[in-house]
Order: structure tokens, then sequence, then C-alpha cells
């Protein structure tokens, strides 16, 4: 066999019927091609992650019953999950081998289940114990695993596993079994540092093996979840081929002259070369505003929302966060609203303008003074003696109920424009500012907003158009506006110190004492910076979804708890 095709498909989570024939109408394109066997991704009848929809009566039954009744040409396998044999027993998380006039048959089950960070599959799945062989016709056979399963071999897995499935494949091999290749149906969810990993993974099996290793990987997002694709093959010696990143299509591979073809579904085709050394990301916040984008794009017309609203102030957040809504919808689906107050400075009203105009977005302005200064009166003798911060977050509660009444009268969803740094350090109002149903720079810092923003400047350059973030927006000191003469300086370090510092202590998990002896920084400016970002966990409980791009993000893979002693 020379020919396998990779079907890099964007999934539906839930949508079994319109999976299936995605699957159906890839399959098609491979067998038009030359294909001999097809592969998709994990799970990608049910989508991925189904989470709690697996736990729905009749819904792994459905998911398997789909799968047996596709309609392909050629020998596929399917990821699917699998009804338990006995009551009392968790689904498993399935490759089915579909032949045409063969019975249907499950291959293998996925072995190891992770548990950690954005994953809980032990929750949902029971674990097979022994890699699957797929056995074809003129004698030949597939190894066949799942995601997880090549990762303990490479050692990229944060505790060890009792088992190996790739050494478990390769002692098949030497009791006799002649395996030609293997497959992964993979669901490997995007970061920013994710694709020499999954290379290395590949690598590292196909160099155990002795025979080629194939990885199909699926695209696009789910939630907070986001699958760059980059599906692939290695051989032995280090050689690999991977298809491109944030593109659905069905990659060719040939194994034997080791080339590959991917095949997009709008019929434009590209040819992947062979990398011999690291797979390197060029445009580290090009890489993000990809992400983001599609993260975006999807949970909208996945939700069946067909635009959105935003709050534009002028300042760096916004304008990205617009740019972004506008590549991923279009113009005509985004709607800013302008809403200055009594501490708005010209320039933040218009470059809110000219963005609004450079981009093609519809732009509503409603100066918050009248109602400003009626929620003031109301609660006058509370302002008088309470916390200066009340009377700063009343103008941010005013603008999201503003934001969210738009938005609710025109069927839209609000999104939000704060960014990582800030929910960091709380500086954010809850039911103010993070008031919206999806946070498109929950999980990017705010230095690398700026180099999103050069990003989109860059691209619309590129194109011909006038660049849409000016310099003053690029230039001005961040500010909430909130108070005269305000900047986030005022109560913050610079964005690049607090940065660094936030990303050591979450994402390498660095306490004050090393984070101080890895930079430098003041120790008493770090435990006070960490301070403050543990007591402000509430607010991050009550953030939107937010598309992960980072190695630990907010959310799902972040489990603080909240009433706890906070050393």
């Amino acid at each position: 066999m020379a020919i396998v095709a990779l079907l890099q498909l964007n999934h539906t989570v839930g949508d079994v019927d319109g999976n299936a024939k995605a699957i159906e109408n890839a399959v098609a394109i491979a067998q038009e091609n030359g294909a001999e066997l097809a592969v998709t991704s994990e799970l990608a009848i049910s989508g991925y992650p189904p989470r709690d929809l697996l736990e729905k009566h009749g819904f792994v039954r459905q998911c398997l019953e789909a799968t047996k009744t596709l309609r392909v040409g050629i020998p596929t396998i399917i990821g699917s999950p699998i009804p338990p044999e006995i009551e009392r027993t968790k689904p498993g998380n399935g490759a089915v081998r579909i032949i045409p006039e063969r019975p249907t048959r499950v291959v293998t089950q996925k072995q190891l289940l992770p548990t950690y960070d954005v994953f809980d599959e032990e929750r949902y799945f029971h674990p097979d114990s022994k890699p699957g062989i797929l056995r074809l016709l003129d004698g030949q056979s597939i190894g066949v695993t799942i995601c997880e399963d090549a990762w303990q071999h490479a050692g990229l897995v944060p505790s060890d596993y009792s088992v190996d499935p790739i050494e478990q494949l390769a002692s098949f091999s030497l009791e006799g079994e002649a395996i030609e290749m293997s497959l992964n149906l993979s669901s490997s969810p995007f970061h920013i540092q994710k694709q020499d990993t999954r290379a290395e993974v590949a690598r590292c099996a196909a160099r155990t093996l002795g025979h080629p290793f194939l990885l199909c990987n699926q695209v696009g997002g789910n939630d907070d979840l986001i699958f760059d694709g980059r599906s692939l093959a290695a051989w032995p010696n280090g050689d690999l081929i991977q298809a491109p990143a944030w593109k659905e299509g069905v990659m060719l591979v040939d194994t034997v002259n080791r080339t590959g073809l991917f095949l997009t579904l709008d019929d434009d085709s590209i040819q992947c070369k062979i990398i011999d050394g690291a797979s390197v990301v060029n445009n580290r916040s090009l890489e993000l505003l990809e992400a983001v984008t599609i993260g975006l794009r999807d949970y909208c017309n996945k939700s069946g929302l067909n635009s959105v609203v935003l709050g534009l102030s002028g300042g760096i957040d916004s304008a990205v966060s617009a740019a972004i809504a506008v590549r991923a919808l279009g113009a005509e689906k985004v709607i800013g609203i302008s809403m200055p107050s009594r501490h708005s400075s010209q320039h933040s009203i218009s470059d809110a303008e000219d963005l609004a105009k450079k981009l093609g977005l519809e732009l509503l302005s409603m100066p918050i003074e009248a109602i400003h200064d009626a929620s003031e009166l109301i609660l006058d003798n509370e302002l008088t003696s309470g916390k200066a911060v009340a009377a700063e977050n009343i103008q941010s509660r005013l603008r999201g109920m503003i934001v969210m009444g738009i938005a609710n009268a025109r069927g839209a969803m609000a999104i939000t424009t704060g960014n990582k740094s800030e929910l960091a350090m709380g500086y954010c109002t809850l039911y103010g500012d993070m008031a919206g149903g999806y946070s498109p720079l929950g999980d990017v810092w705010k230095t690398e907003v700026y180099a999103m923003a050069k990003a989109i400047n860059s691209e619309a350059k590129s194109k011909g158009k006038e660049e849409p973030i000016n310099q003053s927006t690029m230039t001005k000191p961040p500010s909430a506006e909130l108070a005269p003469e305000q900047t986030d300086q005022d109560s913050l370090p610079p964005y690049e110190v607090l940065d660094s510092i936030m990303q050591l202590h979450m994402e390498e998990r660095l306490d004050a004492e090393a984070i101080s002896g890895f930079t430098g920084l003041d120790l008493t400016l770090i435990q006070n910076l960490l301070g403050r970002f543990t007591m402000n966990e509430h607010k991050r409980w009550q953030m939107p979804p937010a598309p992960r791009v980072s190695q630990r993000a907010f959310g799902q893979g972040w489990r603080q708890p909240l009433a706890a002693k906070k050393n």
C-alpha cells in the first residue's frame, strides 16, 4: 500500500449526521485521487471533545450506528465512541474499520486516557489494553493507535503511564507481525509551542517502529479548544511531511516515495515538502492571530450566531478584537459601540472612529454621561463614603449594560476585549467589561496583543489595504479611562515585566523566589503581583470562554479553589 489519505476536517461536536457526511465527501476526494486507505481524526464522528454528550442516553450508540452506515469506496478508519459491552462500564474511544462489502470491526480503543491540563478522559472512557492491528485483504498489517497512545513513548506527558502502546506495537513486529506502517487518530489541541512536540512524537514513534508513522489531526475550534491541523507523516530516518495549518482538506501521503499532497475542500492543492529538522513557526504573532480567528469563527458558526457586538474604546485591545472579529466573520457582521464618558480623551473617540472606518464595520456612538450622572445620583451616599473603585466600576458596568442591550436587540453575541494580563491582575470589571459570550484575547498576554496588532497591519498592507490600527492606538499609554489622567501603569508595572513574571508563574510553575532568581526582578514586586493574581481568581471563574493558545490557559485547564487559604 502506497497512498494513505489523512482526513483533516473541522468536525462539529454532536453533529453526527453532518460529521458523517463530511467524512464521506472527504473519502470520495481521497479515492478519486488514488488513495487506497483513509483515516479520520480522533472521535471524528462525534466531534471532539464530546464531553458530557457521552453520558446522554443513546448518543454513543448513535455514533457507532452512523459509522457503520458510512458509504465509502475504500477502506477507512473512523474515530468513534464505542458502546460498552457490559453494563456499568464506560464507553471506549475507538477506531472503527469500514471496508466495502465487509463487516464493520472495531480495530482498537484508546489505551492512555489523559487527565491533565484540558483533558479529563478517564471521566468518560474505559481504556483498552493494547493497540490495534488492521489486516487488509492483501495480507498487509497496519498498526493503529489513538492520540495520547503515542505521546508516552516520546516522554512528552506529565507523568508516566504503566504501558507504552508504541513499544507494544514494536513487540508485535518482533514476534513476527509484519507491520507496514502505523496510524494515529488524533485530536491534538493547539498551543503556540505544540507544533514541534507533535512532530517529535511522530518521529520518535517511526524511529522505534522502523516504519512510517502517520498522524491525522483535526482542524478548527470547539469551545475553548483550537485545533491547527498539521497532520503529518514521519519515517524512521527523521524525514517528516506536514499538512498546512488552519485548513480543511485531505492529505495524500505516499509512504513509499515520501511525498505529500494536500487537497483543500475548495479544490486547491498544496505540496507538502519534507522537513528534515525542527518545524518552526515562522511568525508567532500571525500564528496567534490565525488561532483566535478560527476560534471565534467556529464558536459563532457552530453555535448558530450570526454577528457580534463589542465596545470600541480607541485602545489596543478593542482594536485588535474588532479586527479579529472582522477577519473571522466579515465586517458586515460586526457592530462596534463607542461609549465615551467624562474621562474619555478626544483621541479615544477619534481612534475608534478611524478603526471602524478602515475595517468597514458599523459604529454606534452612545455617550454614557447622562446615565453615569443618574447612577451617581442614586448611589451618592454609598459612593461618597465607599471605596473609590466603586465609582470607577460604575462606568464599566454601564458600558456592559449597553453592549449587552444592543447584542440582545440585534440577536448578536457580545464579545469581551480584555487580555490575559488584565485577567491575571483582576484589572477588569465583573458584569462590566467582562460581560460577553466569548473572549478572543482571554489567553493572549498584553505584549502579544501589540504583536498581533502589527501582524494585522502587515496583513492589510500586504493586500494593498490601509493599515486599520493607527499609530495613536499603537503608541498611547494603555488606560481604562475610568478616572482623570489614568493609565494602567498607575497600579501595574510595565506589561513587559508583568507578562514575563506571569508566564513564568503560570506556564513554568515558578514561585516568587524562583522568578526573582531567574529574572533578577525585585522579590517584593513579584510577591505583590502573585498575591494580587491569587486574590482575583473569582473573576476568572466568571470569564467567558477564550480560545486556548498558550501552554496553560485560564479555563478548564486551570482549576484553582476559591474558598481557600491563599498563601
